[in-house]
């Protein structure tokens, strides 16, 4: 279902535009029951502002035809006007989907490794890990001093190349610890499991 407004929320808007050029840029379109440009205490326009128009159709027009138009050098961005609670909730929701597919790309590919020697660093542990596949990335965790903190973790291209270099690393003796390779796991996952 197609979501029905005729608020609109218009921003990008010069500084310089008055409040008649404002509602006077969104006449053509039909007709304005209200156009309001944001302004501060001393009068002066903050750059955004609302218009309001009788029907949807006529709001879809002026959007239709304004938004990402040029006005007076600069690109306006015109969109449906939206309360705060609404708006936190569609950013939310957006940050919620990125993080999901940046956890789903490296998702059974990216390895959890600890009883690492102190003297190992990010290019040393690329070299441990080399031989099972291509490697994305190699990253040794430190402190603010920038001292080891005995892990890391290893990314590869693939997850049968990561699961290869489980079975062969873990417990192999690299100095004088055995290395503890796993796959990596959400700190809130971890946590979960080690709970039931």
């Amino acid at each position: 279902m197609k979501v029905q407004f005729t608020n609109l929320y218009v921003k990008n808007i010069d500084p310089v535009v008055t409040q008649e050029e404002f509602k006077n840029l969104f006449a053509p379109y039909s007709s304005v029951t209200s156009a309001l440009l944001s302004v501060d205490d001393e009068g002066k326009s903050r750059g955004f502002g609302f218009v309001n128009y009788e029907t949807h159709d006529e709001a879809q027009k002026a959007f239709d035809a304004l938004h990402d138009s040029e006005h007076t050098g600069r690109k306006l961005f015109v969109s449906r006007a939206q309360k705060k609670a609404e708006r936190e909730e569609e950013l939310c929701r957006a940050h919620e989907q990125a993080r999901m597919e940046k956890l789903n790309r490296y998702q059974g590919v990216s390895l959890y490794i600890k009883n690492l020697e102190d003297d190992v660093d990010d290019e040393k542990l690329r070299a441990e890990f080399e031989p099972f596949g291509t490697i994305t990335s190699a990253k040794v965790m430190r402190d603010n001093q920038s001292i080891s903190k005995g892990f890391g973790f290893v990314c590869f291209s693939t997850p049968e190349e990561a699961t290869k270099a489980v079975a062969e690393m873990n417990n192999k003796m690299i100095g004088s610890k055995p290395l503890y390779v796993s796959m990596a796991q959400r700190r809130k996952v971890r946590k979960q499991q080690l709970e039931s």
